[in-house]
């Protein structure tokens, strides 16, 4: 397992990002948030296809700007997790229930199958699972309006 300094990272021909050791064996990698509700910027894992552990990255802010940018952009292009901003209106207060949203992507719309879905995390923080699989963060609801304080009360 290698640290923070003695690796380097890079896209092949095919865009799969590649990291290379101290020992100039090359890998085929990908970065595994260890927290990522809770300290999505720290505690990072870079792993081979089969999960094993090339490197762990203390905090994203430990790299350079290059192997940064690498490891947030495989990130990204792994991960969707909407952040819930603002809830407009739901169809019924009784599950299962069509919520009309706005979230950090843009104003869509999700199924809540029962209120089992919603689940509390730390402090504020809730994750909806709609009834196609896609997790939506709440990452603080008591940061949230008013209005969507007051219908998301009634499935809490």
């Amino acid at each position: 397992m290698s640290t923070t300094h003695d690796f380097q990272l890079h896209r092949d021909a095919f865009g799969k990002l590649i990291f290379t050791g101290s020992d100039g064996e090359a890998h085929e990698a990908l970065p595994v948030r260890a927290f990522p509700i809770g300290a999505p910027d720290k505690g990072i894992a870079l792993v081979d296809p089969h999960g094993h552990e090339l490197a762990w990255i203390d905090a994203l802010a430990d790299l350079d700007a290059e192997r940064r940018q690498l490891v947030e952009s495989e990130l990204a292009s792994r991960e969707f997790m909407p952040v819930i901003e603002r809830i407009i209106e739901v169809s019924s207060y009784a599950t299962p229930s069509t919520w009309t949203i706005v979230t950090n992507r843009g104003e869509t719309k999700l199924i809540l199958k029962g209120e089992e879905d919603i689940r509390r995390l730390a402090a504020q923080a809730l994750l909806i699972a709609d009834s196609n699989g896609i997790q939506y963060l709440i990452r603080d609801r008591g940061a949230l309006d008013a209005h969507s304080r007051k219908i998301l009360d009634r499935f809490l």
